[in-house]
């Protein structure tokens, strides 16, 4: 049974969460649709409603597949958005003054506080360029979240040398695996490189995200095994490096209940 103080963090798909405690909802990422340009959403539907039901938006950088700004008008409209600095002009530019209105921009080390939960901004190690074809830049990020439990959501990043300083010690990580075509460039993590990052954060329960969701329209058959598997291998590479980390892999809409 679920008790008040217990944290619940549920898999939309991609690397779109909901982390819920202590009575706030924050909502990572959001691809609420079931298209990204020349990507179509290859497994489950697009997110239930529920997902646009939020307190704050996490977003990480800038790529679309993470600052969507067509899910942008879908989500809860007193929702505050909190991204990279250098994002809201991009949003302004996009979407209007009315969502660019709502961001709070922060860059690593900043710290904010939305509802129960204290928010703080980590670096990430990956290209923060809108691309391909816009000249919008912000440095990418992570975040950490401190309610209790305590949350790393590592956006999209490669291993680096001050991610434990920065991002841990915590409890529950929700950590990328892999991506949505059939190579993975430089700034991600690998299921072996996402259990390194695990191990140097300290959590003792992990969540796969950002893999088995998203593939490009037509290509369903070159390289199947980057698509869902990977899931399995964080899991078998976790239990090698640290088999005390429960490694949850979620299906899109699942949950998971962590206690405090």
């Amino acid at each position: 049974m679920k008790r008040a103080s217990d944290m619940r963090v549920t898999w939309w798909g991609h690397a779109t969460t909901t982390i819920e405690a202590n009575g706030t909802r924050l909502l990572t990422d959001p691809v609420l649709t079931s298209r990204i340009a020349h990507l179509r959403r290859r497994r489950g539907p697009a997110p239930a409603r529920a997902a646009r039901r939020c307190d704050a938006v996490l977003i990480s950088h800038l790529h679309a597949d993470h600052l969507h700004l067509t899910s942008l008008p879908l989500i809860a409209p007193d929702a505050a958005l909190i991204v990279p600095r250098g994002a809201a002009k991009l949003i302004h530019a996009d979407s209007g003054p009315e969502y660019s209105d709502r961001c709070i921009e922060v860059s690593p080390g900043n710290q904010i506080r939305i509802g129960s939960l204290d928010i703080t901004a980590v670096t990430a190690h990956h290209d923060g360029r809108r691309l391909p074809w816009s000249s919008y830049s912000a440095q990418a990020l992570g975040y950490r979240v401190d309610g209790s439990p305590s949350v790393w959501f590592a956006g999209d990043t490669d291993l680096y040398d001050g991610l434990a300083a920065e991002a841990g010690s915590v409890d529950v990580a929700l950590v990328p695996v892999g991506g949505w075509g059939p190579s993975l460039g430089p700034g991600h993590l690998d299921p072996i490189r996402a259990a390194e990052a695990v191990r140097r954060v300290g959590a003792s329960t992990a969540v796969p995200v950002h893999f088995g969701t998203f593939w490009p329209i037509g290509c369903d058959w070159i390289k199947p095994e980057l698509f869902l598997p990977p899931g399995e291998r964080f899991e078998a590479a976790m239990k090698q490096l640290d088999p005390e980390v429960k490694v949850k892999v979620l299906a899109p809409g699942q949950s998971i209940e962590v206690p405090v």
